[in-house]
């Protein structure tokens, strides 16, 4: 009779290494290791396989999910113009949608019926993860060996050298460390420290906006909100974003420092690099501003910052999170054109934008020859617009709660 299976999600790093050997003497099953290649680059994820192998896995799965993450998860964060807080480009927070449906395939695959990761017990993936997978499988358990089995760090080292297992035991990294093609996440060691500023060791994906090369001109062509085309060359999503980094990146585009409001209730300081992140955000909430409608774009913004948030707490498969889905998405039939934008010392600014389906229009907003503006319309839709206020003003005044000026005895 085989024994019952844990489908682990495996980054390849000291934690999950040891939570293949941990799990099975804690509960007795088999483990099955899956890694998902999300563009965090570093090792090759053959090797990763290998190693997971070595530590004790029973089978180990490898899944290519960079075009996906780029084109199904990233994509959808574009086109809300998503950064929780105002700031932050869900770097983490958009992978973990993507990994756990790999891993609830890899699941249903072998056989498993509980899915286990490396989150603790006290940050955001713990929620992402575990929400992620009952929200796609109900029937299925979830399991954090570091959270339900009390693998500290100081016991996967003990548990790794004891266990020789093929693996760097270290105390002294002094970060925590997410990645994808999105962006980098950042975190832990003297940064917990809130008055320290970060060191160049921090940051992998940027180079010092300090001391910039020479300004780097870039033109985004964008299709129904989508990238499509750089300088004129076709591209993917993934083509895309991964351009933007390395452009934006040699500029020092993207860092990002801040204190953010976690969904357990704590505050974290948080460092991030996204350099195509920002780049295309910046580029894409340009264009609407271009081609949407006033107030169709004023309500956008509320539905991005909701869209952002749910994102964050882990409701990507939330019935809530689909309807704002519908809502964006019909937004950007007409995001469509080209921006320009100067890359120079940190900063990526737009500096020209064109559309074929652009509700600027020319011959209304000059002020020069060939106004087509008809401004003897103003003074009576200003009659018209300030008439509630100019009636209360009245009744203000003839029930003595007129405007105080504050100008004293004269």
């Amino acid at each position: 009779m085989s024994k019952d299976k844990v489908v682990l999600a495996y980054s390849g790093g000291l934690d999950t290494s040891v939570a293949i050997g941990w799990i099975g003497e804690q509960t007795g099953k088999d483990v099955i290791a899956v890694a998902v290649d999300v563009g965090q680059g570093g090792e090759d994820l053959e090797v990763i396989r290998q190693r997971a192998l070595d530590c004790g896995a029973v089978d180990a799965y490898v899944a290519d999910a960079k075009e996906e993450f780029a084109a199904e998860y990233c994509m959808p964060g574009l086109k809300a113009n998503a950064r929780y807080m105002g700031v932050y480009p869900l770097v983490s927070a958009l992978s973990r949608p993507v990994i756990t449906k790999h891993l609830v395939r890899a699941a249903r695959q072998f056989g498993a019926t509980t899915v286990a990761h490396g989150c603790t017990g006290k940050g955001n993936d713990q929620v992402r993860f575990e929400v992620s997978i009952t929200s796609q499988a109900p029937d299925m358990t979830c399991l954090s060996p570091v959270r339900d089995l009390a693998l500290t760090r100081d016991v996967a080292i003990e548990y790794a050298t004891k266990h020789d297992l093929p693996i760097e035991t270290t105390k002294h990294n002094p970060f925590s460390i997410d990645q994808n093609v999105w962006g980098r996440a950042i975190e832990t060691g003297y940064l917990e420290d809130i008055w320290n500023a970060p060191t160049k060791d921090v940051y992998t994906y940027t180079d010092d906006p300090t001391y910039p090369p020479l300004p780097d001109e870039v033109i985004i062509t964008f299709a129904k909100g989508i990238p499509v085309a750089i300088d004129g060359r076709e591209c993917t999503p993934l083509q895309a974003i991964q351009e933007l980094n390395r452009r934006a990146g040699a500029q020092g585009i993207g860092r990002i420092d801040m204190v953010e409001d976690r969904l357990v209730g704590i505050k974290s300081r948080e460092v991030y690099e996204c350099p195509g992140a920002v780049t295309l955000i910046e580029a894409h909430a340009e264009l609407e501003r271009v081609t949407i409608e006033r107030e169709q774009a004023r309500f956008k913004r509320i539905v991005d910052n909701r869209w952002a948030e749910l994102v964050y707490d882990g409701q990507w498969y939330s019935p809530l999170k689909k309807s704002l889905d519908a809502f964006i998405d019909s937004t950007q039939e007409y995001v469509n054109g080209d921006v320009r934008l100067r890359l120079h010392a940190g900063r990526a600014v737009v500096e020209g934008r064109r559309s074929a389906t652009s509700l600027y229009d020319f011959a209304l907003a000059t002020y020069d020859t060939g106004d087509t503006f008809d401004q003897s319309s103003s003074r009576g839709f200003i009659d018209i617009y300030g008439l509630p206020t100019k009636l209360a003003a009245a009744r203000d005044a003839e029930h003595g709660a007129g405007v105080d000026y504050g100008v004293g005895n004269l």
